[in-house]
């Protein structure tokens, strides 16, 4: 209420609402993605989050007259591309990871890929790293070796597959995010080709490796839950609320509160006990995306600083 108090302007109160609305979703994601996976693969929640998702999507699109918008073979091109990173590879290797990893773990983790973007602009963007930013990437990275350690339970573990493919999929994300900042057009629209696409792409790869199999009743409310408050509704939400803010970066910082709502969330649904390595790994992280972001700003806007953020993982993650 305090900080509602101290905004003026109405526009920016509504920001600032429609903002916690999506953190208050987003953090749900996580435990979403867990309890789900318990009644369906990978694979098949992915599927039928993305089928929901690009219904969701098309309806608003069809609502908001961007159907009737020219597209263009260029454009359509660069939407098979997009959506073969994201929502294809991304949420394949992601789920993959929540699937084999405690849903602490596997959140926090992902929670990395602002500093894997920074990294990956200096060789894609021709951006220069200072001494700092390399500060906060050892800090980040720091609390992925915590909790590669803890592995969610305190205890050492020495497989490293599953934290590896966490890893992976903010590279994946990443590479997704750098692309769709370089081409033109509606966030949503193009949200809604890629998950187009995506689609195909799934359902390709379920026919040929055979992983189709209807999940019973809870997989199918799970995925519906998914395609909803992860992947398509919060992302329209978070981006309303950026388009109304005075200040992006001040709407952006609420970002922050999503992990921590998220491991309360994941304590009591799914019902796993929060280890302290992964409140130590978590503050590591976000300390380090947090130092990174403090860093970018001094220099003017960077990729990866918050009011550039789409979400924790774009809502598309």
């Amino acid at each position: 209420m305090r900080l509602l108090r101290s905004l003026r302007g109405d526009g920016t109160r509504k920001a600032v609402l429609l903002a916690l609305a999506a953190v208050a979703m987003w953090s749900t994601a996580a435990s979403a993605f867990k309890l789900s996976l318990r009644y369906q693969s990978p694979y098949m929640l992915l599927q039928l989050s993305s089928l929901i998702s690009l219904a969701v999507l098309g309806a608003m699109g069809r609502l908001g007259g961007r159907w009737n918008l020219p597209l263009s073979p260029v454009r359509l091109g660069e939407a098979a591309v997009r959506g073969a990173l994201n929502p294809f590879l991304y949420y394949l290797v992601l789920l993959e990871a929540y699937d084999r990893l405690p849903a602490q773990v596997a959140m926090v983790i992902n929670y990395l890929w602002p500093v894997t973007l920074v990294l990956l602009s200096i060789p894609l963007l021709g951006q220069r790293i200072l001494g700092r930013q390399i500060a906060a990437v050892l800090v980040s990275f720091g609390g992925v070796v915590v909790l590669a350690a803890g592995r969610g339970s305190g205890s050492l573990s020495a497989d490293l597959g599953p934290v590896l493919l966490a890893l992976a999929s903010t590279v994946i994300w990443s590479m997704y995010w750098i692309l769709n900042m370089r081409q033109e057009g509606d966030d949503t629209r193009k949200l809604m080709l890629n998950f187009l696409f995506g689609s195909i792409y799934l359902l390709a790869y379920g026919l040929v490796t055979g992983k189709i199999e209807l999940p019973p009743m809870e997989g199918l409310l799970g995925s519906a839950y998914v395609g909803l408050f992860e992947m398509s509704l919060t992302y329209v939400v978070w981006l309303k609320a950026l388009s109304l803010a005075r200040d992006t970066a001040q709407v952006g910082n609420l970002i922050y509160l999503t992990p921590f709502l998220s491991l309360g969330v994941i304590a009591l649904a799914v019902g796993e006990r929060i280890s302290p390595t992964t409140l130590v790994g978590l503050a590591l992280v976000i300390g380090g995306v947090a130092l990174q972001k403090a860093v970018g700003s001094s220099r003017g806007a960077e990729p990866g600083d918050s009011g550039d953020w789409p979400g924790p993982r774009g809502g598309v993650r």
